[in-house]
């Protein structure tokens, strides 16, 4: 699958300030632009330091700026139950004014294609409750929605005071 117009390639060192644009875009969108502290070096590191992290494809525009228009960051992950890795998209997003191309489309079945290219079990991710266009987006395409998980969360202050005099665990 293509897109006219558009390139769809894994992102390179110099792709890094395009998808940090996105990255912040994506945000925005989800009202969650606050929580956003990620920069160029962080970024370089989660991808290409010594032990990268994420992988991330990204679709650019054919134009006068060959213009980064989406993307998807992934990693790694592993079931414990198919005892097989799997891949994680920890986000997808295209700018809204290049939504309804196939652009988004492009990019979930690339990264499928990539899982089973590896030997993946499966692919995985979230999605915000209330983004019923993507969720319709998702189920079209085969995925399932897991309405019965909750995705637990320890971020912060809370990740530094995680266990520290809470008392006794409780089962």
């Amino acid at each position: 699958m293509t897109v006219p117009g558009c390139a769809l390639a894994p992102v390179a060192p110099q792709d890094v300030p395009d998808l940090l644009r996105l990255i912040k875009a994506l945000a925005e969108y989800e009202r969650l632009s606050h929580l956003v502290v990620a920069d160029v070096p962080a970024l370089e590191e989660a991808l290409f330091g010594e032990r990268p992290a994420v992988e991330a494809l990204l679709v650019r525009e054919f134009d006068q700026n060959s213009s980064a228009i989406a993307f998807a960051l992934f990693f790694t992950n592993f079931s414990t139950f198919l005892g097989r890795r799997g891949l994680w998209l920890e986000d997808l997003f295209v700018m809204p004014e290049h939504r309804g191309r196939g652009i988004g489309k492009w990019l979930l079945t690339s990264l499928v294609a990539t899982a089973r290219a590896r030997g993946c079990g499966r692919v995985e991710w979230s999605v915000l409750d209330w983004n019923a266009p993507a969720i319709g987006f998702y189920e079209r395409l085969g995925a399932t929605i897991l309405p019965e998980w909750r995705i637990a969360r320890v971020t912060g202050a809370a990740l530094a005071n995680f266990g520290i005099a809470s008392g006794p665990a409780q089962d």
